[in-house]
């Protein structure tokens, strides 16, 4: 990794020592940052630094296309997605991405937004003339006007940075599903629990169970990724996709879940860690 002082005059991001914050300051580029102070990528990584343990139940045959102009980033995306069993294809330019993607192979896109020359959108709005294969947009700014654009123009789904690779992997495997048809059915089962994702309800055995919206959001989330450890953070980005609100509002309603379904679901409290709902 290279020296803090040696990528940017100016004060980093405080961070804790399992954190990794992209850094965009004007007129300047992007400068990325860990809580060890080095400069890494936009993205978090897992305790010590390490690459966690394969997450994806996805086969190894994907292809994944990462394009970013940051070769720091691209570096460090490569071992945490190949470790999960992908095969990865780098891009650090739209014309790159484009080519990459005409000749085929390619099962999805990890595209940032903001490339030198043609921008992201422009990139996503050639691709869907020739290519249905999902697009994952990553950028850094939070505002949801920004994220519309891209969904309407076509992407799949959004990650903002700073990002967890374990939500990335999450968001990859489940475009992935989507776009094979894999588990395409709206019913999801635990046991005695069975979630119908189109009518939004959810019961055990034949009584239905009242849920709020998040609620009901969670317990979808929890129930897709059974099994696997998720963090308060990942929890948040995939059932909530807002930033206004705290990491103890998933205790809230992680408590809430208990207290209605008992033991019809196993929800686990790994201490320091995060949430895992035991397979039946």
């Amino acid at each position: 990794m290279v020296p803090v002082t040696s990528c940017i005059n100016s004060a980093q991001p405080r961070l804790g020592n399992d954190q990794v914050a992209l850094v965009i300051r004007p007129n300047q580029s992007a400068r990325l940052w860990n809580g060890n102070d080095t400069a890494a990528g936009g993205l978090r990584l897992g305790p010590g630094g390490r690459i966690s343990p394969s997450m994806s139940n996805v086969p190894n045959t994907s292809t994944i296309l990462v394009v970013d102009d940051e070769k720091v980033l691209r570096d460090l995306l490569r071992p945490y997605l190949e470790a999960e069993g992908f095969s990865v294809v780098e891009a650090a330019t739209g014309p790159e991405a484009l080519h990459a993607l005409q000749r085929g192979g390619i099962d999805l896109v990890v595209l940032d937004v903001m490339l030198p020359g043609e921008d992201g959108f422009s990139v996503l709005r050639q691709a869907r003339e020739f290519s249905d294969a999902p697009v994952i947009m990553l950028t850094a700014r939070r505002d949801e006007d920004y994220r519309v654009l891209g969904l309407r123009q076509g992407a799949d789904d959004y990650v903002v940075k700073p990002f967890s690779t374990a939500e990335l992997v999450a968001r990859i495997v489940a475009n992935l599903r989507r776009a094979r048809g894999d588990g395409h059915s709206d019913i999801l089962a635990i046991g005695e629990v069975t979630i119908n994702l189109a009518s939004r309800t959810a019961s055990i055995a034949a009584d239905v169970i009242d849920l709020t919206r998040r609620e009901f959001d969670l317990l979808a989330t929890l129930v897709q990724n059974q099994g696997r450890v998720l963090s308060r953070d990942q929890l948040l980005h995939l059932a909530w996709d807002t930033e206004h609100v705290t990491p103890k509002t998933v205790d809230v309603h992680i408590a809430m879940l208990r207290r209605k379904f008992g033991a019809a679901l196993n929800i686990s409290a790994l201490r320091g860690v995060g949430y895992r709902l035991e397979p039946a």
